[in-house]
């Protein structure tokens, strides 16, 4: 726990923030502002409606890398380093969401074994496959669209993505090996997930307002197949399956981009 005894409203939700930070990143801390924060279980739990905050950052990082390599290699290498940007950031933990989902559901039918395989580190044929089209696609598509609207498009898309991926606990139960739920994985409140669709979705209505109903509406057609995919599967959801969430949330959008213009 915290040494520090401030328990101001403004200094927690500023902990909160930090810790999704933390949490979701590698973004190094200095040591002094890291022990301020503290590692208290509640902190994380309270952190989720800061997911979508982290993605701007995320999304930030990448824009920024793709609009100065622009200057100097073709858009296809730009989107490339944009994307070796934010892996590195976040330590590919979405990613590695979506390759463990894709091995479990790919590889089994029964609920225990699809948990088994899960919670295995080893990556399978599924795994590669999936995280390799999945690349692959972000890749293609940021590539063909105008160089305009990449970099606001990876802010809105990296936002979006986490708010769409976190909405799924609200309505669905943490299925760990255990049965237990963890701190981060409780579910959410209605405010705390107003609050992280706001930092979330607000990215895509500008400048087109249009295009961002669209991709709220697809976005939510998504969640939809993905809450009833997950319970039918396994009755709940799991680390891993938010990572996948996020990151066929993010391709949609992307997809959507290019399809509308």
């Amino acid at each position: 726990m915290t040494s520090d005894t401030s328990r101001t409203p403004l200094a927690d939700e500023l902990r909160y923030a930090l810790t999704a930070l933390m949490y979701f990143t590698r973004v190094p801390l200095p040591s002094r502002l890291a022990r301020w924060v503290g590692f208290e279980p509640r902190y994380l739990n309270a952190a989720a409606r800061y997911f979508p905050l982290v993605g701007v950052l995320v999304g930030a990082l990448g824009a920024a890398v793709y609009l100065l390599a622009l200057k100097v290699f073709p858009a296809t290498v730009a989107v490339l380093l944009s994307m070796v940007a934010t892996v590195l950031a976040t330590g590919a933990l979405h990613e590695d969401g979506l390759a463990d989902c894709c091995d479990a559901f790919g590889g089994a039918y029964q609920r225990d074994d699809v948990l088994r395989i899960m919670h295995d580190s080893r990556l399978g044929a599924f795994g590669a496959i999936g995280i390799a089209l999945a690349l692959l696609l972000k890749w293609q598509t940021l590539a063909a669209l105008p160089a305009t609207k990449v970099a606001w498009l990876l802010i809105g898309a990296h936002a979006a993505s986490r708010a769409a991926a976190i909405s799924l606990m609200i309505t669905l139960t943490y299925v760990g090996g255990d049965g237990k739920a963890k701190p981060v994985a409780h579910r959410m409140n209605a405010a705390a997930m107003c609050v992280a669709a706001v930092f979330g979705l607000i990215w895509l209505f500008w400048p087109a307002w249009r295009f961002g109903l669209a991709a709220v509406l697809a976005l939510l057609c998504l969640r939809a197949l993905l809450a009833w995919w997950y319970r039918r599967r396994i009755g709940g959801y799991t680390g891993d399956c938010l990572g996948m969430a996020q990151q066929l949330s993010e391709i949609l959008i992307y997809l959507l981009a290019l399809a509308w213009i």
